[in-house]
């Protein structure tokens, strides 16, 4: 198990760095400039451009200034964004725990939900549960999560005056203890709701099919015959197996959530680090854009290295894999 795991960190640490040579010749080959957008004039002066591409680095050639990245990467220094002039790290920190909170919230959420509901539906699959569950989760994973979004906000928000509208406490009103957590809840609500209605269905579906394929496997035929009660047999054998596969899109998509959830942030206004990232590549903010992005990657690494682990423990045949 420790060969296991000592393969899988260093697979990780090759992965984070090669994803973070690809992010800085990416963002950098991208078309737009961010010196001119600094600039904020439709002609700036030459002298002037020339000035702030030295002041942060960019007349170097592409090689040079990857070297310098990675230098300045193994000190722990993320770089100074363009758009704040404030440590990159120090910006992503700032948003990082609202999206923790977002994200952690509706990736638990949706996969308890979804995996009951997927287990329910096997359980009884045929019948008209099944396929009312069915035909629901087609409806809501077809919806784009801006458009549940703003439906969300007209309904409960702007006609029924239930939850507010955006944001993540009420500034006109702010609280403090048992009163500011009770706020942010209240405001967690409708972007919670909405990312948890779209991630559920792949839960569904996805624990519904498994179950279902376990369920025929010759083994769970033989264990019926010995006589085996079918509420032991799924839950000493089926569910155990069955779980596996939705345990690799659960980490797969808590790794991703900070990305996926940048248009939820912006249509509430939640100040997290996915609407931070897309103002960043309006403004062509190489910095913050770089170190949003290594972020990303190194949580996308480490919980799908985490997947790997618990798969190994459930399953002891992957380990000599």
């Amino acid at each position: 198990m420790k060969r296991y795991i000592a393969k899988r960190l260093l697979m990780s640490l090759l992965t984070v760095l090669i994803v973070m040579v690809l992010n800085f010749f990416l963002i950098h080959l991208a078309p737009g400039d961010p010196i001119r957008i600094m600039a904020g004039m439709d002609h700036p002066n030459s002298a002037q451009l020339e000035e702030l591409r030295v002041r942060y680095g960019l007349d170097k050639p592409l090689m040079a200034q990857l070297g310098q990245y990675m230098l300045n990467i193994l000190h722990g220094d993320f770089g100074t964004s363009y758009t704040f002039n404030k440590p990159v790290f120090t910006l992503i920190l700032e948003t990082m725990g609202p999206s923790i909170l977002l994200a952690m919230t509706s990736c638990v959420l949706s996969f308890v939900i979804g995996t009951l509901l997927g287990l329910y539906a096997a359980r009884h699959e045929g019948r008209w549960m099944d396929n009312v569950l069915s035909y629901v989760s087609y409806l809501f994973d077809s919806m784009p999560p801006f458009w549940l979004g703003l439906v969300a906000i007209l309904v409960f928000a702007s006609t029924l005056h239930w939850l507010p509208t955006s944001g993540m406490v009420n500034l006109r009103n702010q609280q403090e203890g048992f009163g500011y957590v009770l706020d942010v809840l209240t405001h967690l609500v409708l972007p919670c709701g909405t990312m948890t209605l779209i991630q559920i269905p792949q839960y569904l579906r996805l624990t519904r099919s498994s179950v279902t394929q376990v369920m025929q496997e010759d083994y769970i035929t033989t264990f019926r015959a010995t006589g085996m009660s079918e509420k032991y047999i799924f839950r000493r054998y089926v569910l155990k197996n069955a779980i596996l596969p939705t345990l690799t899109v659960f980490g797969i998509s808590l790794a991703y959530v900070v990305a996926g959830a940048a248009l939820v942030e912006i249509v509430f206004a939640w100040p997290g680090t996915g609407r931070q990232m897309l103002n960043a590549i309006n403004r062509r903010d190489y910095p913050l854009l770089m170190g949003i992005y290594l972020m990303i990657a190194i949580s996308v690494s480490v919980v799908t290295m985490l997947v790997d682990i618990v798969y190994a423990w459930l399953d002891p045949r992957i380990r000599l894999k």
